[in-house]
């Protein structure tokens, strides 16, 4: 038993350190999972949207669909930051939704998504929803920022400089060693982080009316760390606790309950 131990331990101790270091140097590969394949026109999955380009700071053209209200406009447009998988056309049928009843809405893809050049960081995705909000501020829409799980803590970190007219997030963590901790809890997580999308830190900035939308069974961002950047927004209007929702359910593109929310903001806003 002795002998085992003692040639063991070491070969446990090197394991250990091979599965840190490995997630330490592509640990981008496992936080961004973009859909990185081509996007079809955006009219050929929404009738009457238009493809536009976004050019970032850093030079970058990326491509986005713009979505105009169908019927009588409000005269506000949603941004809409995805999280870290799919691209934009995952989230058509949030677009549908929300232009059936009068916003106008821009999905936009982060670098290395949907077919766009780059890869995707911290630093990198701040760039891409500048840019985003940029081409925005040429409609003379009231804007509201909608940013899903990873997205929400983009839009949060972009309210700090460029305050919206409203906020939503949706699904959104702390921070994201404290998502990274509950998806990978054998690594130290924390330590190792490049990137860190600290949501509560810059939303004790954000006064803009800000609600918070996330699903009682969420695996993935799990409901207590929503529940605790609600309780951190300065200017929340509600959390809405969906029953039952896990992280990527119907109910989070087009379901009465986040639409709803989205309708109330856009009436703050208008």
């Amino acid at each position: 038993m002795s002998v085992w131990i003692t040639r063991g331990v070491p070969a446990l101790l090197v394991l250990a350190l091979l599965v840190v270091g490995l997630a330490w140097l592509f640990q981008r590969s496992l936080i961004y999972l973009p859909d990185g394949s081509p996007v079809p026109p955006a009219a050929t999955v929404l009738p009457g949207a238009r493809d536009v380009t976004l050019i970032t700071a850093d030079g970058l053209r990326l491509g986005a669909w713009h979505v105009p209200a169908a019927g009588p406009a409000r005269g506000v447009s949603v941004l809409v930051a995805g999280g870290n998988a799919g691209n934009r056309m995952h989230r058509a049928p949030l677009a549908r939704a929300l232009a059936s009843r009068g916003l106008s809405v821009l999905l936009m893809d982060y670098r290395g998504y949907g077919g766009n050049p780059g890869r995707p960081s911290e630093a990198g995705l701040a760039l891409d929803v500048r840019a985003a909000r940029e081409h925005l501020a040429r409609s003379g829409d009231a804007v509201i920022y909608f940013g899903e799980s990873l997205g929400a803590a983009v839009v949060t970190e972009l309210a700090a400089e460029h305050p919206p007219a409203a906020l939503l997030l949706r699904s959104p963590f702390t921070d994201l060693a404290d998502a990274g901790q509950v998806n990978y809890p054998f690594l130290p997580v924390r330590p190792l982080l490049w990137d860190r999308f600290p949501v509560t830190e810059h939303l004790a900035g954000v006064h803009v009316p800000t609600t918070v939308v996330f699903g009682s069974r969420d695996t993935i961002v799990p409901a207590r760390l929503s529940r605790a950047v609600a309780e951190a927004a300065p200017g929340l209007v509600r959390g809405v606790e969906i029953a039952g929702a896990g992280h990527n359910d119907r109910v989070f593109l087009d379901g009465s309950e986040l639409v709803g929310a989205v309708l109330e903001l856009a009436e703050r806003a208008a």
